[in-house]
Order: C-alpha cells, then structure tokens, then sequence
C-alpha cells in the first residue's frame, strides 16, 4: 500500500484507516479539502475510484468544548437510520497513539457543496434554483423533527435557557481570541442578552446549518448534510437564523454573514424559506428576528476564533487567506446584529 499527496496525515492514521475501513483497493490518495474554517477534512480515494471522507480537529488552537470528533460521530451515527440524510459512518478512533488526536472516516458525499457564488456556476435553472431552497428547508425540518431520546442523544440537553448558554459561551470565546476591537461584540451580547424569548422544545440543533455543509444532486435535492462539530441538543429555531443570515437575495442592504451560493441572485427569498418550514413543520414561528440578530453576532464571535486560528497557522497549509474573515469584517457583522434589533 503507497500512500500519496501532500496531506499532512500521519503515517499512523494512515495505517489505521486501511486497518478499519473495508474494501480499500489499491493504493490510497490523501488531498486536504479548502473550504473547512475549523475541524478539517480529508477527501481519501483508492484505485478503484472510491471515496471517503476523513475529519480532525485543527492542527492548533483548539477552542473550549469545540473540534469534539467523539460528538460529530455520535450526531453522525444518531442521524444515519432517520430521514436526515447525512453520509453514512464508517469507522471512528478515539486512540491518540495514532494521531494525537480523535478522527473518524465517513462516506463522501455525493453531489456538489455550495459554499459561494463560484460553486453554484453549474445552477442555470430556475427550477433547480427553487428546489435547493425548499430542499435545503425540508431537511432541516426533519432534523428539527427527530425526538432527541428516540435516537439516544436526550442525554445531552442541558437544563436552563440554550440561548443564554450560548450567549455566555460565544461572548467568552470571542473574548479569547486575538480581535482587538470588542465594542460592537459586547453592545450585541447586552441587547441580545436583555431579549432572551422564551425557547421551543428542545431539539437537535446543527449549529452551523447552511448551504456551505450540504451537498447537492443536480436537481437541487439535498443528499447530505455534514459538519456536526457544533450540534447539540437546544432550541432548533437557532438554526433558522443561521440559515436565513447565510442567505442573499435582491434588494439587501446589509451583507450575508457568509459568502453565499445565493448572491448569484434568482433563488428563493428568505420569506420563501420561512413559509417552507412553517409547512414542514406545521408550526407557526415566533417573532424570528431575535434569532436572525443571534446568529448575526454568533457568526461574529465564531469568524474571531477562526481568523485567530488563521493568523495562528493552525489551519493547515491549505488554509486561503481569502476564505477567512478579517477583523473589519467581523465588527461589522457584529454590528449587523444590533441593526437587525433595532438599534
């Protein structure tokens, strides 16, 4: 067995994946995945053509209760019998002599992630356009339907108010990492801080819910959702606001909080999204401009962790300056938040 590519992937973790996944053929080819602002991700193929994917934990840097591979897996391996569609498990090591640290191997996705304007090129249809709205909003819908207990995860819902954990947890990372300019992050965390609604039923909430970790089939349908690193058991309508603040549409005024596939204009408005999932769901939504202004400053406060990490060099050599947000960027986003409620 030879192994090529530059990939930075220990000898080791080599041995182990041909020692626990099955059905390798050939030699294998290691190639580091740009896009990834965290947890890293490998895409592993052998002779045969066949694929899988391989997540770790950044190089360095390493936040407070994140990069938890032991947590996505449980998520991944929770999800993998219900109508979520994420790609299936194969194989998860908990044994740091291999690599330092935990990893496991999952399933490529098949399909195609749309992460920016660039990625959605191959979207010409208007139909298709349509479809990946209201596929994008029927999966989170079933996620946010599972009942926790019944797939084994009800341990992990935490007693109080989920928002005002996050709150606490976000504001404090934010604050450890090397942004110089706290003042817009701080007005946020009070105003939002002084609105807390009072939440839904707990339910599994992705943490990062966007058209960035899903893969898409050429008709627009949803064949897999990935990056489980912040899952957890909470308020699911923090997802929503986390959907709605990555998506662009004509007429914006106040930028996304991440590059987008929707910025190249004709997809669903966000209204188009909110009608979706209250179809979905037969719920009807709570005043959602809370959670819009919540996943605003999140963002914020998450892309602080990421660009210390960048400037850190605990990316990975495949890490693009491009891709990271800056510190302008991040009081701005910030701010936004504080527009959205008003102020």
């Amino acid at each position: 067995m030879s192994i090529s590519g530059d990939s930075g992937v220990p000898d080791e973790a080599v041995h182990w994946f041909c020692a626990h996944v099955p059905d390798i053929s050939g030699d294998l080819l290691f190639e580091r995945i740009t896009g990834g602002r965290s947890n890293l991700t490998y895409r592993v193929t052998d002779e045969d053509g066949t694929t899988w994917a391989l997540r770790r934990p950044p190089l360095g840097g390493v936040l407070e209760t994140a990069h938890d591979m032991g947590r996505e897996w449980r998520f991944l391996s929770a999800l993998a019998p219900t109508d979520v569609p994420v790609p299936p498990p194969v194989a998860f090591c908990d044994d740091r002599d291999v690599a330092g640290v935990d990893f496991y191997v999952m399933d490529f996705a098949p399909g195609r992630v749309l992460n920016s304007v660039e990625d959605a090129a191959w979207v010409t249809s208007p139909e298709v356009k349509t479809r990946i709205g209201e596929s994008t909003m029927d999966v989170l819908a079933a996620l946010h339907a599972v009942e926790p207990a019944e797939v084994g995860l009800d341990d992990l819902a935490r007693p109080g108010n989920f928002v005002e954990r996050q709150l606490k947890r976000w504001h404090r990372q934010a604050h450890s990492s090397a942004l110089e300019d706290f003042t817009a992050i701080d007005r946020a965390h009070q105003a939002l801080s002084e609105r807390v609604p009072e939440p839904p039923a707990n339910r599994i909430a992705h943490g990062d819910f966007r058209s960035g970790n899903i893969s898409y089939l050429d008709d627009g349908s949803a064949a897999a959702v990935f990056d489980w690193e912040l899952a957890t058991i909470g308020d699911p309508y923090c997802d929503l606001g986390h959907i709605l603040v990555s998506w662009s549409q004509e007429g914006d005024t106040v930028p996304a909080a991440l590059p987008n596939p929707t910025q190249l204009g004709g997809f669903p408005t966000r209204e188009d999204l909110i009608a979706r999932y209250e179809q979905a769901t037969g719920a009807k939504l709570p005043d959602i401009d809370f959670y819009i202004a919540f996943a605003r400053w999140r963002a914020a406060c998450i892309h602080a962790g990421v660009w210390t990490r960048y400037q850190a060099g605990d990316m990975g050599d495949a890490a693009d300056a491009d891709e990271v947000t800056g510190p302008e960027a991040i009081v701005a986003q910030a701010e936004s938040a504080l527009w959205q409620l008003g102020l």
